[in-house]
């Protein structure tokens, strides 16, 4: 039989994608969680002829478990974006999480403040995802600068 430790966080995984195509071409921020605990970031600005940055490194099983521990507590799960504000030419985000046996996708306008959300259709809703976004940035960005000390937008 497997041990029950082995396998309980083969079923997790987060990616958050947000960007826009301007005068500067494709510009985004997307970061990726795989289960196998492989973070890998991608910051693409054409500003001022910057370079695309992309990282990969591996964090551990406790650092996993914290960003599950975010994603439950955080409640995002149960949320719905259909009446979110629709992606446009200001840009777009998108959030994928596979938790256990829940896969959730979400989709929707860059927020530029916690104005936007409460002017939105569904502003309980999308101030759950603005707030685990923030955390989810902050989290991600933060083991990168340990590592590498990145710079972040």
């Amino acid at each position: 039989a497997m041990m029950e430790d082995d396998d309980d966080d083969d079923d997790f995984y987060v990616r958050y994608y947000v960007g826009h195509k301007g005068k500067f071409g494709h510009e985004f921020l997307e970061f990726e969680f795989k289960p196998n605990g492989k973070l890998r970031y991608a910051n693409n600005s054409n500003y001022k002829g910057d370079k695309c940055i992309r990282k990969e490194m591996c964090v551990s099983k406790a650092v996993m478990r914290e960003l599950k521990r975010m994603v439950i507590e955080s409640e995002v799960l149960k949320e719905d974006d259909r009446d979110w504000p629709e992606a446009d030419r200001i840009g777009q985000q998108e959030l994928e999480i596979v938790c256990d046996d829940e896969h959730a996708s979400f989709q929707t306008s860059k927020i530029g403040s916690l104005l936007d959300v409460q002017n939105s259709k569904d502003p309980e809703g999308l101030k759950q995802f603005y707030y685990f976004v923030q955390d989810l940035k902050c989290f991600a960005l933060s083991l990168l600068n340990v590592h590498m000390k990145v710079r972040p937008i």
